[in-house]
């Protein structure tokens, strides 16, 4: 069953797959952190290695993920996603983290 899954980028990363707003994508299977990355990375080639790294899969340390008010950044990549994320009633976002000193 192909459900669309709504993902919202921060700016740098929308400017580098020259898209605006919020993106729809495609997901066969289960919703997960892996299958939606796997997905967008498809679709947007220009993002592989941007989110997470080519070999080892993990998220980029300045980079987190939300969904449902929560932080899904420490889940397994392969835990379901909330139910309002898998029926498209909520975006999985996004974030660039802030850092300074």
């Amino acid at each position: 069953m192909t459900q669309v899954i709504r993902v919202i980028l921060p700016q740098h990363l929308r400017t580098l797959a020259q898209v605006g707003g919020e993106l729809r994508i495609e997901i066969d299977g289960p919703v997960t952190q892996r299958s939606v990355l796997d997905a967008l990375e498809a679709r947007y080639p220009m993002l592989r290695g941007t989110i997470r790294d080519q070999v080892t899969q993990q998220r980029r340390p300045f980079l987190r993920f939300f969904a449902c008010e929560e932080d899904l950044s420490h889940e397994s990549p392969d835990a379901p996603l909330p139910e309002a994320v898998s029926s498209g009633a909520e975006p999985l976002i996004v974030i660039g983290a802030i850092a300074g000193g």
